[in-house]
This record gives structure tokens, sequence and C-alpha cells, in this order.
């Protein structure tokens, strides 16, 4: 397949209302919810597409309270950036699969012992 730079590319834009960055959000999701079958295939993940497209709607659901013009526009503008290099095939597989890492990483020590062992055996680890 041949990249195209500027197969998705689109000019930057500034919402006038939330109803607006409303919509513009709306269609960023449904490009990536499409997009998740060729994404899995593209880079070959071993995640079913219904995996990514819960990973995807958790990504947008997490930014669901802003209510900031331009922090909304900001963070479509880095949106419609990540998905013009994931669909152009920009990024290698470690880059993708990082959306997955917070899922895989082991718990973080709560109490103060816990903490103490937890530095103390990373300390060892290079030993």
């Amino acid at each position: 397949m041949t990249t195209i730079p500027a197969r998705l590319a689109q000019s930057t834009q500034v919402s006038k209302s939330l109803e607006e960055a409303r919509k513009r959000a709306t269609a960023l999701y449904r490009d990536y919810y499409r997009s998740a079958p060729e994404i899995c295939s593209l880079y070959a993940l071993d995640v079913p597409p219904s995996v990514m497209r819960a990973k995807i709607r958790s990504k947008f659901e997490q930014n669901r309270h802003i209510q900031d013009l331009a922090v909304l526009d900001l963070l479509l503008l880095k949106g419609r950036q990540e998905y013009q290099e994931t669909m152009n095939v920009w990024k290698q597989v470690p880059q993708l699969m990082k959306w997955f890492a917070e899922e895989e990483a082991p718990p973080k020590p709560e109490g103060f012992l816990q903490k103490f062992y937890a530095s103390r055996d990373e300390g060892r680890a290079g030993v």
C-alpha cells in the first residue's frame, strides 16, 4: 500500500460552540470505531477489533467531562493527528500497544512498606 501523506489530513478548526465540538468529537470517534478492524490487520495485532473498539471508547470517555473549547479543540487536533498517523501506518506496533499497557501493568503499591519494598526490588533488578 502506498502512503499518501495528505490522505486523511484536515485543516485545523476552531469550534464556535460546545455543540460543534461535540459533533467533531463524534465524527472522530466514528472514524476510529470504523477503522478498528483495519488497524488490527494493518499492524498485525493479536488484539481483536472488539477490544480495540473498547479501548478507543475508554479513551474518549476519559475526556467526556471537558467543557473548555480551547482544550477540546486541542484534544480533537491531537486525536485527528493520531488517527492520520495510525491509518497511514506511520506508527510502530509498540506505539499502538502502549494503549493497552496500563491494563497489563502490575498494581501500584499503596502502603508505606509496600512502596518501600517495591523501590528496594527495583534497585535489585539491575544487580
